[in-house]
């Protein structure tokens, strides 16, 4: 699972996505979640999924670690695309028992919330693996500007987001070491009735949390020594600038929320 979490990590390139402002790949990421929703027919769909592909392509890193990276969440993507097909009716019912009830609209709505799903965790990988933490940090920050007035430390909040992101790959290969360390001591998981599992996952939190705290403790200790005063007075060593390939970006994804709005039924 290790290998397959892309979230958080960052593969460097020299692709036409990689050169991208961050500021753009983070607001096309936000713009593009929300135009998801104008799709409700397969046409749509179809455009927006043709639309991840090209940009796939475009970010130059394989399709297989897309691919990949989505498995370790596919639980949770079916959960939803159940609830929607048990609990969502319309059209020809094809089984119908209490509040439970597949329809010819319920399974259209699993198979469009499958694919929303898959999108938004693809897109949100695009981001992380194509953006330096550094330059998603100072994008975060740019994008929070204007709660300044309201006294938000938006520079500390921005960091904190990047570091969250950052440490997602490092708490999961903790993770895995804790575990393999366990099963060298004879611990079995996914053994047993439900409560034996719990019971088994208690000796990977209680290590877990406290080498993450130790972690951030050092963490905390080292911008500390290094004379992290937070956002007020610093100055950039990499200032963000638009280019022209950005204002295409842009322009390219009004051109995808009218093709939407166009094929719409």
């Amino acid at each position: 699972m290790i290998d397959k979490l892309i979230l958080g990590r960052f593969v460097p390139g020299a692709s036409l996505i990689h050169k991208l402002d961050a500021r753009t790949k983070l607001l096309s990421g936000i713009y593009f979640i929300f135009i998801l929703f104008l799709a409700n027919n397969w046409q749509t769909n179809l455009l927006l999924v043709l639309f991840t592909w090209l940009v796939i392509l475009l970010s130059g890193i394989k399709t297989k670690v897309y691919i990949k990276g989505v498995k370790p969440l596919i639980w949770l993507i079916l959960f939803a695309v159940l609830m929607q097909v048990l609990f969502t009716s319309g059209g020809t019912i094809y089984f119908d028992w209490g509040p439970f009830t597949i329809s010819a609209f319920g399974l259209e709505n699993g198979l469009y919330t499958f694919i929303r799903f898959t999108l938004i965790t693809i897109m949100s990988a695009v981001i992380t693996l194509t953006t330096t933490p550094m330059d998603l940090t100072d994008a975060i920050e740019y994008l929070l500007r204007p709660f300044k007035i309201f006294k938000m430390p938006v520079q500390d909040i921005a960091l904190m987001i990047t570091v969250a992101l950052r440490f997602i790959p490092t708490i999961m290969e903790e993770t895995d070491k804790i575990m393999k360390a366990q099963r060298a001591r004879g611990v079995e998981f996914g053994e047993g009735n439900i409560f034996e599992q719990m019971k088994a996952v208690v000796p990977i939190f209680i290590p877990l949390f406290v080498g993450t705290f130790n972690r951030a403790e050092e963490l905390a200790d080292a911008m500390e020594a290094r004379g992290y005063q937070g956002g007020e007075g610093r100055t950039k060593f990499k200032v963000l600038h638009w280019h022209s390939d950005d204002f295409l970006a842009f322009s390219i994804m009004i051109l995808l929320t009218a093709s939407l709005i166009f094929l719409r039924v």
